[in-house]
């Protein structure tokens, strides 16, 4: 799958416009109510990403999980991130 350019970029951040671009990412912020919350969350997204074969940088902390999505084996972004980041939205 090929690396986006800055202009396809642009234009798929606006189907999520949750993330965030940095650099080579996209990220977001989820907040729950609880940690068990935001550990069944991140237990749905897994089973997202391992279908997808596609897997985030998670970081957890209490009630608020940080996700970040590249695509490392080409260097940047691509149709596969935005993909799965819209897959987490609808979690």
């Amino acid at each position: 799958m090929a690396k986006l350019t800055a202009a396809e970029i642009k234009s798929a951040l606006t189907t999520v416009p949750e993330w965030k671009r940095k650099g080579k990412t996209i990220t977001r912020t989820f907040q729950f109510k609880d940690f068990p919350a935001a550990i069944k969350f991140v237990s749905s997204l897994a089973i997202l990403a391992e279908r997808a074969w596609h897997h985030p940088d998670i970081d957890i902390r209490w009630n608020k999980v940080n996700l970040t999505l590249t695509t490392h084996d080409q260097g940047g972004l691509t149709e596969k991130d935005f993909a799965l980041a819209k897959k987490f939205d609808g979690i």
